[in-house]
C-alpha cells in the first residue's frame, strides 16, 4: 500500500472501532440522552465520510453533479436523519460509507498493483550511459549521446542506446522487451537495442541512434499512449454512466414522493413518508455505477499491462477488442514465418567430403559480400585462409570462378555450369542452388534456403485449431511460396506480389468479411507498413528496434516468435470475457437490487452489498486479466 492507501485504512479502522464501540455502549452511560449517544457516531461520521462531502461538493460547483460521490453523501446523510428522525441507530448511515471506502481502497490498490506491473515493464527506461574520458568512464544522459558515439556497459546495466557492439562478448536478458527468459548472447558485430541488461561480460557499443530514436524511447511512448484508446466497451460505459446516474437519482426522488402522494391523496392512506424516503435511500445506494464504470477499464488495464510482460505491446484496449474478433490472419512470409536470412539447408550429390566442398565454396566466395557467399561462410563455420584463393572471376549473374589450393573451383548457378560444359544434378527440393565443379567435374551441389523459423508450423496450427484463417502473401516466385505454405500447413497463399498487391488482397479479405469478423495483418514491420495500417489490426514482429514497425503497427511483438499473434488473440479474448462478465455481473445485481429496493424488500445492508460488494467481487474479477502467462 502507498501511504495514501496506509491513511485510509487507518481511517476506515478507526471509524469501524469508534461504531462499534458506540453500538455496544448502552444509553444508560450516557444519561440516557441520545444526543450524547450521538457524539461517537458523529465523529466516525466525520472521520469516514468528510473526504466523500468534499469531493461531491467540489463536483458539483464544476457542474458534475449526478457522480458517485453525490448519490454516497446524500444516502449516508439521508440515513443519519431518519437515525435522529426516528430515534433509530446511526450504525446503517455509517456503514454505507464506511463499506463505500473499503471498495474505493480495494479498487486503488487493484489499479496500483496494475500500474506497478506496467512500471515493471517500463523499467526498461536507462538512467544513463557510460562514455570514456581521459581513460575514466563517466555516466552522462542518454539524451545527450550522439549517434556513432562508443558507449560501455558494463554487467548488470542495462544498454541505454541501440547499436553495434564494437568489442566484448556477453549474454542479453531481454525478458523485460520479449517475455523470452533465455537469454541472448553477443558479440563484436552483433546489433543491440536499447533496454537489455547486460548480464556477463563488458561490452563496447557504437551507437546508431539518438535515445529519442532508440527502441526503448519508442516503446515507452507506445504503453505510455495505450491508456488513452479507448474500446468501444468503455466508450458504452462512459455514455451509459453519463445518463444512467442522474436517472436512478430522479427515480429515487420519485420513489419518495409519489407513492406518499398516491396514498395521502388517492388512497386516502397515511403517507409514511419516512418510510418512502428510506426507500428511496437504499434506492441510491444501490443504484451507485462505481463497478460498472471502474472495473472495465481497469480489466483492459490490466490485460494490457498482462500482455506486455509477455513481449506483446498493444497500443491500447480498442485494439484488444478487435483482435478478440479476429477471423483471418494474413501473414507474410519472409521475416514473419521464415527467418528472413539464407541458410545452406543441404549438400547432395557431393563426390568429396560436405565440409571440403563447403571450405571450397566458401573460399572460392570469400571476396563476395552477396548473402548467398555469406551464408557459404557461415555455414563453413571457420575463419577463412584468403591466401589459399587465387585468380577469382566474378561471373555476374552466375556465380565465380577462383584457384584454390591450385584446383579451379567453380561456384554457381546451372548458367554457369552450362557455360563451362559441365553437367549439373538437378536438386528435388526447392531452394536456391550452388553447383560446385572442381577441375572441371561436378562435385555436387550445395541448397540454400529461407528457413522456416522454429515455432511457425505449431503458430499455424493453433490458429487454425481455434477457427482462424491463415493466409501468407510473399513477394516469392510460386514455387518456393507454395513449398512453404504446404511445410507450414498453409492452404491459402499468394506469391510474386508487390507491396501494393498485398494491400490489395488484405483488402479483399476485408471487404468478404462477415459481422464481427476482424482481420488481422502480420508483418516483419519494415516493408508492410502500408499493409499493417490497412488491415484492421496491425501486427508487427521481429520488430525490435523497427522504428516503422511500431509507428505503423497497432500490435508489436518483441520478438519474432509466431506463437506469439494466438497469444495475443487468447489475451485478448479471455479480457473480453472478463469483461462482459463484469458488465452482465455488475448490471444484473443491481437491477435486482433496485427492484427489491423500490418494493421495499431491501434494507440497507443488501444496499451496501449491491454496491461496495459487487465492486470487490468486480474488481477481483477484472484483476484475473493480469495473469495470462497461461493463457
Amino acid at each position: 500500500m502507498n501511504e495514501e492507501q496506509k491513511k485510509m485504512a487507518v481511517r476506515i479502522a478507526v471509524t469501524a472501532v469508534i461504531t462499534i464501540a458506540a453500538s455496544v455502549v448502552p444509553d444508560s452511560v450516557y444519561g440516557g440522552s441520545r444526543l450524547l449517544h450521538l457524539i461517537p457516531y458523529l465523529i466516525a461520521y466525520i472521520i469516514i465520510a468528510h473526504d466523500v462531502f468534499y469531493e461531491a461538493l467540489h463536483n458539483i460547483m464544476r457542474g458534475q453533479v449526478f457522480d458517485e460521490k453525490f448519490l454516497m453523501a446524500f444516502a449516508s446523510l439521508g440515513a443519519f436523519g431518519l437515525g435522529v428522525m426516528k430515534d433509530a441507530e446511526y450504525t446503517e448511515a455509517i456503514a454505507v460509507v464506511l463499506f463505500y471506502q473499503v471498495g474505493e481502497l480495494f479498487e486503488d490498490y487493484a489499479v496500483d498493483k496494475s500500474r506497478r506491473n506496467i512500471s515493471e515493464l517500463m523499467d526498461i527506461r536507462p538512467d544513463y550511459a557510460n562514455i570514456e574520458r581521459g581513460g575514466k568512464i563517466v555516466k552522462v544522459n542518454p539524451d545527450d549521446v550522439a549517434v556513432g558515439t562508443t558507449i560501455i556497459v558494463q554487467p548488470g546495466e542495462k544498454i541505454p542506446i541501440d547499436g553495434v557492439v564494437l568489442d566484448g562478448n556477453s549474454s542479453l536478458n531481454t525478458v523485460a522487451l520479449t517475455g523470452e527468459s533465455l537469454p541472448r548472447d553477443v558479440a563484436a558485430g552483433s546489433e543491440v537495442i536499447s533496454g537489455c541488461i547486460n548480464m556477463t561480460g563488458v561490452l563496447k557499443i557504437k551507437t546508431t541512434k539518438e535515445f529519442g530514436e532508440s527502441t526503448v524511447t519508442k516503446i515507452l511512448e507506445l504503453v505510455e499512449d495505450a491508456s488513452s484508446r479507448k474500446s468501444e466497451s468503455e466508450h458504452f460505459i462512459s455514455k451509459f454512466a453519463r445518463y444512467y446516474t442522474p436517472i436512478v437519482c430522479f427515480s429515487a426522488l420519485a420513489l419518495a414522493v409519489i407513492p406518499p402522494l398516491v396514498r395521502m391523496g388517492i388512497m386516502g392512506l397515511a403517507p409514511e413518508w419516512s418510510n418512502w424516503f428510506y426507500r428511496a435511500l437504499i434506492f441510491l445506494v444501490i443504484s451507485c455505477p462505481c463497478a460498472l464504470v471502474l472495473c472495465v477499464p481497469l480489466t483492459f488495464f490490466a490485460g494490457i499491462g498482462g500482455a506486455g510482460r509477455q513481449g506483446i505491446l498493444i497500443k491500447g484496449s480498442n485494439f484488444m477488442e478487435t483482435l478478440a474478433n479476429a477471423r483471418y490472419v494474413i501473414m507474410d512470409k519472409t521475416g514473419t514465418l521464415t527467418k528472413g536470412v539464407f541458410e545452406v539447408t543441404g549438400v547432395h550429390h557431393s563426390k568429396i567430403s560436405n565440409e571440403k566442398l563447403l571450405e571450397y565454396a566458401a573460399l572460392a566466395e570469400s571476396a563476395s559480400s552477396h548473402p548467398i557467399s555469406k551464408s557459404l561462410q557461415k555455414a563453413h563455420g571457420r575463419e577463412l585462409d584468403r591466401s589459399r584463393v587465387t585468380d577469382v572471376q566474378e561471373k555476374s549473374g552466375r556465380g565465380v570462378i577462383a584457384k584454390v589450393d591450385g584446383h579451379t573451383v567453380a561456384a554457381g548457378n546451372d548458367k554457369l555450369m552450362s557455360e563451362l560444359g559441365i553437367a549439373c544434378i538437378p536438386c528435388h527440393q526447392v531452394g536456391t542452388l550452388v553447383h560446385m565443379a572442381i577441375d572441371g567435374e561436378y562435385a555436387g551441389h550445395i541448397l540454400i534456403s529461407d528457413v522456416v523459423k522454429d515455432t511457425s508450423r505449431e503458430a499455424v496450427k493453433e490458429m487454425q485449431d481455434n477457427g482462424i484463417d491463415c493466409v501468407m502473401l510473399t513477394g516469392d516466385g510460386r514455387k518456393t511460396a507454395e513449398d512453404t505454405a504446404k511445410r507450414l500447413g498453409i492452404t491459402k497463399v499468394f506469391s510474386e506480389l508487390l507491396p501494393e498487391d498485398k494491400v490489395a488482397k488484405v483488402e479483399e479479405v476485408i471487404k468478404f468479411r462477415r459481422g464481427k469478423e476482424k482481420v488481422l495483418f502480420v508483418g516483419d514491420g519494415i516493408n508492410d507498413a502500408p499493409v499493417l495500417s490497412v488491415a484492421d489490426v496491425g501486427v508487427a514482429m521481429g520488430a525490435m528496434g523497427s522504428d516503422a514497425a511500431i509507428e505503423a503497427a497497432d500490435v508489436v511483438l518483441m520478438d519474432d516468435d509466431p506463437l506469439k499473434i494466438d497469444k495475443a488473440i487468447r489475451i485478448s479474448k479471455k479480457c473480453m470475457t472478463i469483461v462482459k462478465e463484469n458488465i452482465v455481473f455488475a448490471i444484473g445485481i443491481k437491477v435486482i437490487c433496485l427492484v427489491l429496493g423500490a418494493l421495499g424488500l431491501a434494507n440497507i445492508w443488501l444496499a451496501i452489498f449491491a454496491d461496495t460488494g459487487v465492486l470487490i467481487l468486480a474488481v477481483l474479477n477484472a484483476m484475473r486479466a493480469l495473469f495470462v502467462a497461461n493463457v
